[in-house]
């Protein structure tokens, strides 16, 4: 499937999607979005593909917002359906029952920032920094940011930095909880191939029902949130991978998933 504006890589059981404009710091506009969604969407039917990594093209950035250029001509309607075009895309990342790996190296700012919190984990190099600027252009996050930031840093740390716009460097996102690893810049595609890995070597359905479980559980109250746990973990019991997974425990030996 050719794209202009992403690059889409295959090697079972994992994929590499990359951002490629690094001309304009990999930003976003509509067309490229649109490629993200069909990306995602062959990638969620291909069961092949069990895990994603998520990278920018060059050494500067990420993706370091949207495409401004693009977003200066928006009225009101054409507004809301910008913003609504990047929260489905993002959505779709984010419930996609495969783990994604964002793998940030340099700005994620704006856009770029939500789309890493679209990720389900984020690794990034000292030298990266993170923010939602928006504030800045009279603007407000569009993608999901006003959402997501206080999801995963707390309501008073999100507001800080959508307030005031500000940029924090790689160590302070990982002191409040938007990061989950500081890797070296000649590290981090391989440090991420191993965690996507390590991960993919666990039982397919658990850690498919585990993404599921925590999305849909993060969404409602926490009584409705283990009722569902507890659904899910009777299903995981009816499982194969269950059996075998217990069973190697027994035995002293690897388990062999099948995911059924």
């Amino acid at each position: 499937m050719p794209f202009q504006n992403i690059i889409v890589e295959k090697n079972p059981p994992m994929a590499a999607v990359t951002i490629n404009r690094p001309d304009k710091l990999n930003a976003l506009n509509t067309a490229t979005f649109l490629e993200l969604e069909k990306a995602f969407e062959d990638i969620r039917e291909d069961p092949a593909i069990r895990g994603v990594l998520v990278k920018g093209a060059g050494d500067k950035a990420f993706v370091a917002g949207a495409d401004i250029s693009e977003i200066r001509n928006l009225g009101l309607r054409k507004g809301i359906e910008f913003s609504r075009l990047g929260q489905r895309v993002f959505h779709l990342i984010e419930t996609l029952n495969k783990p994604v790996i964002a793998l940030i190296n340099g700005f994620a700012l704006g856009g770029g920032c939500e789309f890493t919190m679209a990720c389900h984990l984020r690794l990034a190099t000292p030298q990266s920094k993170f923010g939602q600027p928006e504030v800045n252009l009279g603007l407000i996050p569009g993608y999901g940011g006003t959402q997501r930031l206080p999801r995963l840093v707390g309501r008073g740390r999100a507001l800080e930095l959508l307030l005031t716009g500000d940029m924090i460097d790689a160590q302070r996102a990982y002191e409040i909880g938007l990061l989950n690893r500081i890797v070296e810049a000649e590290q981090l595609e391989e440090t991420g191939k191993k965690l996507l890995n390590k991960i993919l070597a666990k039982g397919p359905l658990a850690v498919k029902n585990v993404l599921e479980v925590v999305h849909r559980g993060l969404n409602g109250t926490l009584e409705e949130g283990v009722a569902l746990e507890s659904d899910y973990f009777g299903m995981t019991c009816a499982t194969d991978d269950m059996k075998e997974g217990t069973g190697a425990f027994l035995e002293k030996r690897k388990p062999e998933f099948k995911g059924k």
